[in-house]
């Protein structure tokens, strides 16, 4: 029978032992701070900026919010950056994305101070993770490995194949898994024979970005299978990248969707944020 790997549950056992550091930062009249900007009124956004003040306000982190309207212009948002880039009591700034067409996202991402960079998706901060060295890592790979250790997944020396290869989750992730003595295969749109690279995997990450793409066929017996998609299926029911009803009988650890990795990425940003204190001193 495949264990199902509760993102929620996980969740909050970090979050419960998140809100222990923050109260002991607060002893020591240290306040952490969270400022949040988001143009225009994407729903989707709006929905994970208010789990984002949520998290926040369970673990007792501050947070600044900025709502700024969808025809604001790059450099109004850019100056906005650059005044909590020097305010020292903000800790950590995260730009809600996607941004409207008209601003550049690299140039927004490469604007924030890379010590401030709680969502992980600055140039150091990348490279940081490519050489070893500590800094801000992307929350939703960062939140994979907690779900693998906490779930007792063993990592060392297992096979791991990456099925996309996107800056915020595929390629960060291959580099936390190598940090953790995997033998990684990264595969993408082009890779050839998909199903039998997939099937070499101890552990399967999908974020292909396609609905129910995975089915059995793509998955080894006995593997854990990462499911990072989220969609709605024809009958608006939530559902991942991966076939979970035909892949289940084969697995031996399964994340669902809803409720795997979705509330991990929060968790990770809020873990983020914590660590900035340190990563600022």
């Amino acid at each position: 029978m495949a264990k199902i790997i509760d993102g929620k549950q996980i969740s909050m056992e970090l979050k419960d032992e998140l809100k222990e550091r923050v109260a002991e930062y607060r002893a020591q009249g240290i306040e952490i701070t969270l400022a949040v900007i988001q143009v225009g009124n994407d729903k989707a956004s709006s929905v994970y900026v208010g789990n984002k003040k949520k998290a926040c306000e369970y673990i007792g982190i501050h947070s600044l919010s900025y709502e700024l309207e969808e025809d604001t212009t790059e450099e109004e948002l850019l100056e906005l950056i650059q005044k909590l880039n020097g305010d020292d009591r903000v800790n950590g700034i995260l730009v809600q994305l996607p941004l409207p067409e008209h601003i550049d996202e690299d140039k927004v991402i490469e604007t924030i101070d890379a010590k401030k960079d709680v969502d992980g998706f600055h140039p150091m901060s990348v490279g940081a993770l490519s050489i070893g060295k500590k800094g801000f890592i992307s929350c939703t790979p960062y939140g994979i490995i907690e779900l693998l250790q906490r779930s007792g997944t063993e990592i060392d020396g297992k096979e791991c194949v990456v099925i996309g290869r996107s800056n915020i989750v595929g390629k960060p992730m291959s580099m936390l898994l190598l940090r953790e003595n995997a033998t990684v295969t990264v595969a993408h749109s082009h890779t050839k024979n998909l199903k039998e690279v997939a099937k070499r995997a101890d552990i399967l990450i999908v974020a292909i970005g396609r609905p129910q793409f995975i089915d059995h066929e793509y998955v080894k017996e006995g593997a854990v299978v990462i499911d990072v998609g989220i969609h709605r299926d024809d009958n608006n029911k939530l559902c991942g990248d991966v076939n979970y009803e035909d892949v289940f009988p084969h697995v031996s650890a399964i994340t669902p969707v809803p409720g795997g990795v979705g509330p991990m990425t929060i968790a990770m940003l809020m873990k983020n944020c914590v660590n900035a204190v340190e990563i600022q001193k």
